[in-house]
């Protein structure tokens, strides 16, 4: 049974773009008022590499968006407003603002770290603006905004995977070889490095639990020139693993000068920097047989809810017509639009805020990344989870490095390719 009849709408209307000019009413229907949508990601900055599928995403569904929307038989016109976030927390409130109070957008989306994600949903929730994000942990997201668990947010909601879905899918990956259970960890001073290095609700106790040690150094600030303290703590402490959320500049400085010093731990597992080719390219060959976790890849058993394409089929359209291996977020791009066409065609009323706000916390949707469906199991009211896996980077075929699932167990769907070697 569909789940959402207006779903087949949206294929329709993606089946009738390159037609609209031909086909007898649908050149001529008049909107009553195009629904305006904020879009914020970072295209330039640190963090650029996670917004890179952002443009190529929304041209791909520009078929879609061309066609507007039909909702209790009014048609709408749909209008994206992407702004650039600059990977800086200042700016992205900053374009959140102007959105919401110059532009008058209507529905809020955004994508790619707390950096990011958090200044505009907090700018959402302030001003009263439903809006959907996504890559960023929800712990981050939630708790880095100061989010009351009794309470959840009025306007703001979010779908990606958590803290204990990464410690499960790095544990699992260390579980699968032969160490000392000796962890460093890279915990910067940021909303992802202290959210991860929580010592209540972060990786210490839960790695802790499974029967690791783990050595926390401190706090850094990004950009650093010096992991020093890190390596000299690791050393004494004979660490075996090194795990640890961090932008990329600062992962290539610690592999750097962890080379330099001849430390050499049997497995690297770094969240944040290694994720995308981009920055693995960057690393050079410090990068090889780096473990991570995975969000999305062509081989994931979903697909979209908009033009029912595979995930290999997304990301092979991707390949094509960038000429750019295939990158994680393009699941998530392509997704945050899924859920919100689908929450402006289940609305009410897509004019009215608060009828998009319970739309979206209604939500249940199959996409290219999982499903969506806010308060699910295991999450609260205001999140989705989906699935993770672990991966490890290994030198490719086709491109120089490629990302390969070595551990699937918290998500026995997605399937393997490979198994974790040690460095």
């Amino acid at each position: 049974m569909d789940k959402h009849p207006p779903r087949r709408k949206a294929l329709q209307r993606i089946a009738a773009a390159g037609l609209a000019a031909s086909l007898p009413g649908i050149g001529r229907a008049q909107a009553r008022r195009t629904i305006k949508i904020g879009f914020v990601s970072p295209h330039t900055g640190v963090l650029a590499a996670f917004g890179e599928t952002d443009r190529w995403a929304l041209e791909a569904l520009k078929p879609a968006l061309a066609q507007g929307i039909t909702v209790g038989g009014t048609r709408y016109g749909v209008e994206v407003l992407h702004r650039d976030s600059q990977s800086n927390p200042n700016r992205a409130a900053e374009v959140a603002n102007d959105l919401i109070l110059k532009d008058k957008v209507d529905l809020m989306v955004v994508t790619s770290a707390p950096e990011t994600v958090n200044p505009v949903s907090d700018a959402c929730e302030l001003n009263e603006v439903p809006c959907i994000s996504t890559i960023c942990p929800w712990q981050p997201w939630f708790f880095g905004r100061k989010g009351d668990p009794a309470k959840g947010f009025n306007w703001t909601y979010h779908f990606f995977w958590g803290l204990e879905e990464v410690i499960a899918v790095y544990t699992n990956l260390w579980k699968s070889v032969a160490t000392n259970r000796k962890v460093g960890g890279l915990f910067p001073n940021d909303s992802d490095g202290n959210a991860w290095g929580d010592a209540k609700l972060g990786l210490p106790p839960a790695v802790g639990a499974q029967g690791y040690t783990l050595t926390d150094p401190g706090r850094f600030q990004t950009m650093t020139q010096t992991f020093a303290t890190q390596l000299s703590a690791f050393k004494r402490e004979g660490v075996d693993i090194v795990t640890g959320v961090v932008i990329p500049p600062d992962a290539k400085t610690f592999l750097t000068q962890a080379r330099q010093q001849g430390f050499k731990p049997k497995v690297i597992s770094i969240a944040k920097a290694m994720l995308l080719p981009a920055q693995v390219e960057a690393m050079g060959d410090l990068a090889d047989g780096v473990s991570t976790e995975v969000w999305w890849t062509p081989s994931h058993p979903f697909k979209s809810s908009l033009t029912q394409q595979s995930a290999k089929a997304l990301a092979d359209q991707y390949e094509a017509t960038t000429k750019r291996q295939w990158t994680q977020p393009i699941g998530f791009s392509h997704a945050l639009f899924e859920v919100a066409l689908d929450v402006l065609e289940r609305s009410k009323d897509p004019l009215s805020k608060p009828a998009v706000r319970d739309a979206i916390a209604a939500t249940h949707l199959d996409t290219v990344v999982g499903t969506v469906k806010f308060g699910g199991p295991g999450a609260m009211r205001n999140v989705s989870k989906t699935p993770l896996v672990g991966g490890q980077w290994v030198k490719g075929t086709k491109t120089r490095y490629e990302l390969v699932i070595v551990n699937n167990q918290s998500a026995p769907a997605i399937p393997v390719g490979g198994t974790l070697r040690l460095l």
